[in-house]
């Protein structure tokens, strides 16, 4: 199956995108990359997925290519029983290396309302991990599930708690904040009134929310005030 797997990645490499996405992954060597499109990859998972002996490949880790991690993760996102996706998530996340392999895990399973209740807590579990592309998984589960009509503040406090100094759970920390900012505006301003982030999040939040659509100017401008971490309690705030 891994051969059959690898043939095929191989049999639809695109050298320009391989090229090209080298540029986008650069902790991750070019000869690790065989170039395939996502939509390639997104369309041979589902036929994979329903493949008996598909286990075969799931079970042959570490896999020799990036492309291979990522067809994996996209095998995940068909599975449709909640249990078996954190199952084979959590066989996954410890080979995770780098950015993009991570954030393209957006499983069916999680998206189903009913699961909300058994997810946060394996979310939280994730966010608590000293594993980086463990704990920015985590979180980007909790902006994509717990920001809208499950969201609770205390949500805003696991976030602000899990920053560290590895590049990539920061841009992630900031990348929630800014959406919170477009979603749960009165809850999330105080983390940035009140200096509550890092200096580098506390500036980068800031920024994504000033390039996102969805806040409003007049919530722009008063964000544009807050770039300097120190609180200021004369700012007015703006609902």
């Amino acid at each position: 199956m891994t051969k059959e797997i690898e043939q095929y990645l191989k049999d639809n490499q695109d050298l320009k995108y391989r090229e090209f996405h080298a540029k986008l992954v650069p902790n991750i060597e070019i000869e690790k990359i065989i170039g395939v499109r996502t939509p390639v990859l997104r369309s041979y998972a589902k036929i994979l997925s329903k493949k008996a002996d598909i286990g075969t490949f799931l079970n042959d880790m570490p896999h020799k290519y990036y492309d291979e991690v990522n067809l994996h993760g996209f095998i995940i996102c068909e599975m449709k029983e909640y249990d078996a996706t954190v199952r084979e998530i959590e066989r996954l996340l410890p080979y995770i290396d780098n950015w993009a392999s991570c954030d393209l895990i957006s499983p069916k399973a999680f998206k189903t309302k009913a699961n909300r209740g058994r997810l946060i807590k394996d979310v939280k579990r994730w966010i608590d991990s000293e594993e980086p592309y463990t704990r920015r998984f985590g979180i980007e589960m909790l902006m994509s599930h717990y920001l809208d009509e499950d969201f609770k503040p205390e949500y805003l406090e696991w976030v602000a708690n899990s920053i560290t100094e590895h590049y990539y759970v920061k841009m992630m920390v900031a990348w929630y904040f800014a959406t919170a900012l477009a979603k749960q505006y009165d809850a999330a301003v105080k983390y940035i009134e009140d200096g509550r982030l890092t200096a580098w999040v506390h500036s980068k939040t800031i920024q994504k929310a000033i390039e996102s659509y969805r806040v409003s100017d007049e919530r722009k401008a008063y964000l544009k005030t807050l770039r300097s971490k120190e609180k200021n309690n004369n700012k007015k705030d703006i609902k």
